[in-house]
Formats: structure tokens, sequence, C-alpha cells
């Protein structure tokens, strides 16, 4: 049941800002059935020579874009992917979120402003909802290619519960809210498990033979959403797409063959390799749910920050480390008074037994 995944979290425990440094996060360890208080920088410590650390690349973009409808009210979108060109399509279509006190009807012409919103730049046309005519996004047609389009005009978004003035993001966090490795573009949020890493900590973990692969998934706004039915069988998952070059299958099957260990850095790196353990497709969109009762194929240690209350990312940890060892590890963050969310601190875990 949802409430099976609720807690109290006392708000001055969300985490704002991001630490000092990258690695200077608290980092805590639950992977003996205990918790044992940590710093991320300790990290090389608690790996083995022959882990391999998979993380995911994907690069945040200025996602966030505001304009106008023909009568002048405003509206925002948050772009969710850029869809591929399609013959007998319209080029440069994106899928969005709309935010808009009365959505327009299909086929308006949006026009759309600069990143100061002094003056129209270009155009979004409405092509209807998505991925069904039912859908919960939007299909729009840009009127030139939409990464381009983005970097000039758009806004990088932070999650909601970070307090900017229109979630807009400051200096700080221009070069925080982002991985040192970030390469595909493509995201609407960032991987935040992987934002403790800094250059320094990645080359103490090579120096004692922890080897690293990457994954990519262009994370959603959706990874935000809390459940809202009663029964987790009846929650509708969003979809993100993912794709695994073969370079990491190698290098998961080596480590396996040398009985090295999976660490998965992030749920969205899970999401990855066990949606592909499932399909056997290395690209595609994945909607995977995982929660209490999930059967791991690929994964062996997860590193991951701590999530909100009911929300789908709560439940794969719960699935991961099991059910009582994650409400333990939580109780105690919160008496321990560790930071939360996308600027906060991390947990360490290992695969419970089945």
């Amino acid at each position: 049941m949802l409430s099976d995944f609720d807690f109290h979290l006392p708000p001055d425990l969300i985490a704002q800002t991001p630490a000092a440094e990258r690695s200077a996060s608290r980092l805590l360890d639950g992977r003996t059935g205990g918790a044992v208080d940590r710093i991320f920088k300790d990290l090389p410590a608690l790996l083995l020579p022959g882990d391999l650390l998979v993380f995911n690349d994907t690069q945040v973009v200025p996602a966030r874009l505001f304009g106008e409808k023909p009568s002048g009210g405003q509206l925002e979108l948050l772009v969710e992917r850029v869809l591929p060109n399609l013959d007998g399509e319209p080029p440069h279509q994106v899928v969005a979120h709309m935010r808009v006190s009365k959505k327009p009807p299909v086929g308006t012409l949006l026009r759309m402003f600069n990143q100061s919103g002094t003056a129209q730049a270009y155009t979004a046309t409405l092509l209807g909802r998505w991925p069904q005519d039912d859908g919960p996004l939007f299909r729009l047609a840009l009127s030139s290619e939409p990464l381009a389009l983005m970097q000039a005009h758009g806004h990088v978004p932070l999650p909601p519960y970070i307090e900017r003035e229109k979630h807009s993001m400051n200096a700080q966090d221009l070069a925080r809210y982002q991985t040192v490795f970030a390469k595909h573009p493509g995201a609407a949020a960032a991987p935040t498990a992987a934002l403790h890493f800094d250059d320094d900590l990645l080359a103490q973990l090579s120096a004692i033979g922890v080897l690293r692969a990457s994954v990519t998934l262009h994370v959603g706004a959706g990874t935000f959403s809390p459940v809202k039915t009663d029964k987790l069988s009846e929650h509708r998952m969003h979809s993100e797409w993912y794709s695994i070059p073969a370079a990491t299958l190698q290098a998961i099957a080596d480590c396996q063959a040398r009985g090295g260990r999976v660490v998965a850095v992030g749920t969205t790196t899970v999401r990855t390799l066990e949606s592909w353990a499932r399909s056997g497709l290395t690209e595609g969109d994945t909607d995977i749910f995982i929660r209490p009762g999930f059967g791991f194929h690929v994964v062996d240690v997860l590193i991951t920050n701590f999530h909100l209350p009911k929300s789908t990312l709560l439940m794969l940890v719960a699935a991961f480390s099991g059910f009582d060892q994650m409400h333990a590890l939580y109780k105690h963050a919160i008496a321990r008074r560790y930071r939360f969310f996308s600027y906060g601190d991390a947990m360490l875990l290992n695969r419970a037994a089945i």
C-alpha cells in the first residue's frame, strides 16, 4: 500500500544548496544491515578492486521554456524529450509538460520568448497530446532544432522542492546541478547520486582498480511525481529513453566473470540496467516500476540519494535493500539530520538476499 512508503520529513532537511565540495557530502553506509555514518569521499575504502561503477552520463539541458498564446496568456513548457524527425511528420518535435491557465487547441501557434523573456525568439505549434490522445504530455513542433533553441533561450529546471524564483538557477546551480562526466544532452533533471563524484575521487577509485562504465537515461520531470494510487499496481509509470553501449555490456560481463560487483550510481542506472536485463533491448523507452518483490538481475550495490515520500524511487530502494532496512535507514538519516533529495547526502546499499 502507498501508506507503507510515507514518512515525515522535517522541511529544513530538504537541501537547498549543494555541499561545499561534491565529495564532502555525507554517506550513510547501510550495506551490512546497520547504519554507519561516513563521508562520500570514504568511498574508495568501501569498494574493491575489480568492482564496476556504472554511471548515467546524461546531460541536463535548459528544458524550461516560456512563451505566450495568441491571446497573450502566459505559458511555460518543460521539455521531456526531443523526438526524432520522421518522414511525413513536422520536424523539430518535442514532448513537454505545459503550464498555462487554459490549454490552447491543437494547431495553435505559440510565441516563445528569448532567455530574458523580453522578445519573441521562435514559435511552437501544438500538435496534440502524448503518448496517446488523452496522454498527460503535449507534442509540439518548434520552428528550428530543439536542442539549439533550448541552449539559446531555455532555463535549466531545478526540482520543485528547491526554492528559487521560478525555480531558476543561480551561478552555483549552473556549476553543480550537472555531473562532471555529463555527455549526452537530453535530461530535464540530474542523475543526482552522481553529483557527489569529482575528478579527484574518480582518480582515487581508478588507482585502486575500480573500473567505470556508463549508460544513458534521459531523466524526465516525472521522476519527481509521487504515487497517488493506494494500490501500487494501479500506478502509471512515466517513460524515459535509455541507451547502453556495447562497451558497457562487455564491462558488465567481464565484471561478473571475475566475481566483481556491479555498482549502480543512482536509481536511473538501476532502471536502465534492469530494463535491459528483462527486455534484451540496449536502446528504447522504459517504464519499469521497481518495487518490493522485484527480482534484480544485474545490480549488486547501489549508491543513491534520499528520496521523496511515496515516490517510485523510494520503492526502488525498498526493493533493493529490503523494506525494513529502508525504513530503518531513513529513520536514522532523519535523526542524524542527513540532507535530503537532489542536493542532499547519499546512501550505499547492498542488494538484499532473496
